[in-house]
């Protein structure tokens, strides 16, 4: 294999941006081997629409072009916005291919497109019976995992989330010492041995309002969280909190710390996503792979447009390259 890493990337949602996104990608010249899953006669038509003519060869397990395509077909041939259930399996499959290959060795890392929760489930997991919670769950389960963690970075900081794609009303159940222990011990291990962090420093933000205010707002920090951040200091992690999440995010307090435990989806991204949106990325730790991927939907209303961001994408991708070059270093 080159000594350039091989980076596999899936396009994601037919009907969305995801495939266009490929091909502002493969014009970046980035420094390793994209190989790019998708439908050919799509990706080429996406590719058109912002003006790109962009021919890539097949991959082949020994090849050494900069960009290649590895051909997925679609179920149905794919409209711009227009979402189709029938090819809800085709995005799972580029998801089984890349992160298979990576599993093996074949890739470096996958980096994902958008794809759409509610297609996959209407058009795959409603025939299953398994519901289809989003690409790191996905993953976790794909690669058997036990536990995984979500993390957004962007704008110099980094958002890692206790708990991801749950309904509020299940969020401080599913906050225990157990799951927090374990979630705290894969994002200090992956800031440490993947981000080069000797000794990190983790900001970590209470459930309730105020911290809980010494239980008048709830109890869950005197009962779970603190108990549970003893224990780790006591192990020697270096960890603060918990802290309020209205207060959390100011420049003194972020200075304190290389990145924040935020306890649910909604309180910690749409601060990063209002700092960095269009240049986010969103990286899976815990995995025995490397996954990152962009900070933001599948944008129906752009597909087929020409005008649509890759920034993001790029931004996922150039970490993927660094943190397969550091795996390898």
């Amino acid at each position: 294999m080159s000594a350039l890493p091989r980076i596999s990337v899936t396009s994601g949602e037919p009907a969305g941006i995801g495939p266009e996104l490929l091909a502002a990608l493969a014009d970046a010249a980035l420094p390793a081997q994209l190989v790019l899953l998708g439908d050919r006669a799509l990706l080429r038509e996406r590719a058109a629409c912002s003006g790109s003519q962009a021919e890539w060869p097949d991959y082949q397990r020994d090849t050494t072009a900069a960009v290649s395509l590895l051909h997925v077909p679609l179920a149905q041939p794919a409209v711009a916005g227009q979402l189709n259930t029938a090819n809800a399996q085709y995005v799972l499959d580029m998801l089984d291919i890349a992160t298979d290959g990576c599993m093996t060795g074949e890739f470096a890392a996958v980096v994902t497109a958008p794809l759409h929760k509610g297609v996959i489930n209407d058009g795959v997991a409603s025939q299953s019976g398994k519901f289809f919670y989003g690409h790191t769950e996905y993953l976790a389960e794909r690669t058997h995992t036990q536990r995984v963690v979500m993390m957004l970075t962007g704008a110099n900081l980094r958002v890692a989330l206790a708990t991801t794609h749950l309904p509020l009303k299940d969020v401080a159940a599913a906050i225990t010492e157990d799951s927090l222990t374990e979630t705290l011990e894969i994002l200090h291990s992956d800031l440490k041995h993947k981000f080069g962090l000797a000794n990190p420093r983790i900001l970590v933000a209470g459930l309730n309002p105020h911290a809980g205010e010494s239980g008048h707002l709830g109890r869950e920090e005197i009962d779970v969280i603190i108990p549970t951040l003893d224990k780790l200091r006591a192990q020697g992690m270096t960890l603060i909190g918990p802290l309020p999440a209205d207060t959390l995010f100011n420049p003194a307090q972020l200075e304190r710390g290389d990145a924040v435990l935020a306890m649910y989806h909604d309180q910690g991204l749409p601060v990063l996503k209002f700092a960095s949106f269009g240049a986010g990325i969103n990286v899976t730790l815990g995995l025995p792979i490397i996954r990152t991927s962009v900070d933001h939907g599948t944008a129906l209303d752009l597909a087929g447009t020409g005008r649509a961001d890759a920034g993001s994408l790029i931004a996922a991708t150039e970490l993927a390259i660094n943190l397969a070059n550091a795996a390898h270093g």
